[in-house]
């Protein structure tokens, strides 16, 4: 099996974003570039680029990200509500095809100041039936002319994308723990992602969607699996722990509890997991969790090269194959991640 190795570009307004030391050019194109082409020079297949109100347009840093990088591939982040589907499949549509095939998304779900922009929030139920009937459509529009189609949430009458895309469409990644989110991910998207649980609860992730797959007859290709976590990879294990701690107790020294927000169930999963213990599996931390590290940086796999290379390999033999990994700051991680874990992974399977 091919392995896929992104990394993450910040996308928002201030600086700081997880520690990132970047202050100057922050928020700029030329930033922007320069982290991507870094992730070029250093082996990774591209980066995910986030969403979310507030932030700069995802889309439009993605297109300009790919008009300066050459093989640099965008895993853009969007949601359902924010486009609706035809303008998305079109911008999607032509971006794929002026980039050569390299575009790459990300369909996001979770909460967000939907009102600023003018969606609604249903319950988890009808999010997530308006995501599949999203992704269904857009697939559609990709391969299809002259679609009309009445949903509960879409319509379009006679509508084709006038650029097609190259293979059918980008690669739909798609993340979510749970029950309504596993439905959409078993029928409707190309690749499940994971954030950075242990061994034990990605197997059995992993082993629930393939049997959903077959209950829910999915008509797709085989669901593939990736996982986004943070690294701390440094020369020595011994370093690798210092730093992660030292990092730690500094974000403990600036956390603010805010009591009326409710993690999604995914999150809560990682939240729940610094109850089992600091350390769990060989190398995966916990504690960034209890001190406001959200998302990717709730968990962290700590060590040396060769310590958070074997437990990437272990996280392979469970099936996974796309890794979204960061670290902050962004650009000299970028370098020094890549040059230390790709290397070592490529040496038993293909990179792709």
């Amino acid at each position: 099996m091919t392995r896929t190795f992104l990394w993450y570009i910040p996308n928002t307004v201030e600086p700081g974003h997880r520690g990132d030391d970047t202050a100057a050019g922050y928020g700029t194109l030329d930033h922007s570039v320069d982290l991507a082409r870094t992730a070029e020079e250093h082996g990774w297949a591209g980066a995910l680029i986030g969403t979310g109100w507030g932030r700069p347009d995802t889309f439009t840093v993605a297109t300009a990200i790919a008009a300066r990088t050459r093989t640099f591939r965008p895993l853009a982040a969007i949601r359902p509500g924010y486009w609706q589907p035809a303008h998305f499949a079109s911008a999607a549509a032509t971006l794929d095809h002026l980039s050569g095939g390299r575009l790459l998304i990300n369909i996001v779900s979770g909460r967000d100041d939907l009102a600023a922009y003018g969606d609604l929030e249903g319950d988890q139920a009808q999010r997530y039936a308006r995501t599949r009937e999203f992704m269904r459509l857009v697939r559609r529009l990709w391969t299809e002319e002259n679609v009309t189609y009445q949903g509960d949430y879409f319509r379009v009458t006679g509508s084709t994308v006038a650029l097609r895309p190259y293979h059918g469409g980008p690669r739909l990644y798609f993340g979510g723990a749970s029950p309504a989110a596993e439905r959409v991910a078993a029928t409707e998207a190309d690749v499940q992602l994971f954030w950075g649980e242990p061994l034990d609860g990605i197997a059995e992730r992993v082993d629930r969607l393939r049997g959903l797959t077959d209950e829910l007859d999915r008509d797709l290709p085989p669901l593939e699996f990736g996982l986004r976590i943070t690294t701390l990879v440094r020369d020595t294990r011994e370093e690798a722990w210092r730093d992660a701690e030292a990092k730690v107790a500094e974000m403990a020294g600036q956390h603010v509890t805010d009591p009326l927000r409710r993690p999604a169930v995914g999150q809560q999963r990682l939240l729940d997991l610094a109850e089992r213990g600091d350390v769990l599996d060989t190398c995966l931390y916990t504690a960034p969790g209890r001190y406001g590290g959200g998302g990717a940086g709730t968990t962290w796999l700590v060590g040396s090269a060769d310590d958070v290379a074997a437990a990437l390999r272990r996280y392979a033999d469970l099936g996974i194959s796309h890794f979204v990994l960061s670290d902050t700051p962004y650009r000299r991680e970028t370098a020094r991640v890549g040059d230390a874990l790709i290397g070592r992974l490529r040496e038993s399977v293909p990179i792709g």
